[in-house]
């Protein structure tokens, strides 16, 4: 492995964690209360946890990149850890179904993700919106980290 190679696999590793603390912190800040009582009724039955794991990971299509929000909601105190092992499980079964949406190119599309992300944070006044920037933003950094490691 060259030095180059190494490098841009770290540089990936970096982005792809602090995106993962950047939706963290900003889903911690944006929600708060509600965001765990949202939480607690989508993942208030086993099977119900499942799909909700599977379905986010169809959508975001990498059930790494669900794990990790879930690990930040544990984090973060908006998830307890019974909750999201059933999640974790559904975005394992998620990943099966996630072939079908290889042909939509996530990380073509990361870049733009983070753009709105970031003029929702600059431009938009109102603490709500600015908090899901940062969500926003955070998810595409966590995608273009994610694109460098796979490049790398």
């Amino acid at each position: 492995m060259s030095v180059g190679l190494f490098f841009r696999l770290m540089g990936g590793l970096a982005l792809f964690l602090y995106g993962m603390q950047m939706m963290s912190s900003n889903l911690e800040a944006a929600a708060g209360n509600r965001m765990k009582q949202i939480l607690e009724k989508l993942t208030s039955n086993r099977f119900l946890g499942i799909l909700v794991g599977a379905g986010i990971t169809a959508v975001i299509q990498s059930s790494s990149a669900t794990t990790v929000m879930v690990v930040g909601f544990v984090n973060s105190g908006l998830m307890a850890l019974k909750q999201a092992v059933w999640i974790i499980m559904g975005a394992n079964i998620g990943t099966t179904v996630t072939g079908q949406l290889i042909a939509m190119d996530i990380d073509t599309l990361a870049p733009l993700i983070t753009f709105i992300g970031v003029i929702m944070i600059s431009f938009i006044k109102k603490k709500n919106v600015q908090f899901a920037g940062g969500i926003i933003a955070g998810l595409g950094i966590l995608f273009i980290g994610m694109g460098m490691m796979s490049d790398a």
